[in-house]
């Protein structure tokens, strides 16, 4: 499993350094193959698979026919690991899950009823918010609702 983790690790650095060889961001990136960042980031980052149309884009922009595999490939839905990360960002990220889950939870079984919000069938768009203040960062999450299912045997999941 570690081999499998350090090659696919060593596949996103070479995709990354191939793209920022060629002066692509991932917004640029994913406007030269008509993917939406969200998408194309989150592939080059292996947390997300492709399409084979979509992967053979990104792979033929990237000059790396060989990268197509690994785009197609089945996503690591967990990278980060159960710690929570020192990194800022990331970590901010947490606090907000932390401090407005329940939050969160509430507004959305108000407004669909028990459930939850599905993180595979999501999109995301993170953009800049100009603001006297200071710019703000503006993150909008889209994900399926996901209607609790009652088992026979009396528990609840809601999947996906």
């Amino acid at each position: 499993m570690t081999e499998l983790v350090n090659e696919q690790q060593a596949t996103e650095r070479k995709m990354l350094r191939a793209m920022k060889a060629k002066g692509f961001s991932f917004r640029r990136l994913a406007a030269e193959t008509g993917l939406s960042p969200f998408i194309v980031t989150a592939a080059l980052l292996g947390q997300m698979s492709l399409p084979k149309e979509a992967a053979a884009k990104v792979a033929t922009v990237l000059g790396m026919p060989e990268a197509r595999d690994f785009l197609i490939s089945a996503p690591s839905r967990a990278p980060l690991g159960r710690e929570i990360p020192t990194d800022p960002s990331i970590d901010r990220l947490y606090e907000v899950a932390r401090v407005y889950g329940t939050t969160v939870k509430a507004l959305i079984e108000e407004e669909f009823g028990e459930g939850t919000m599905s993180a595979i069938d999501f999109d995301l768009d993170v953009t800049r918010q100009p603001d006297p203040n200071g710019d703000r960062v503006r993150i909008v999450m889209t994900g399926k609702f996901l209607k609790s299912q009652k088992h026979s045997v009396g528990r609840q999941s809601s999947g996906g």
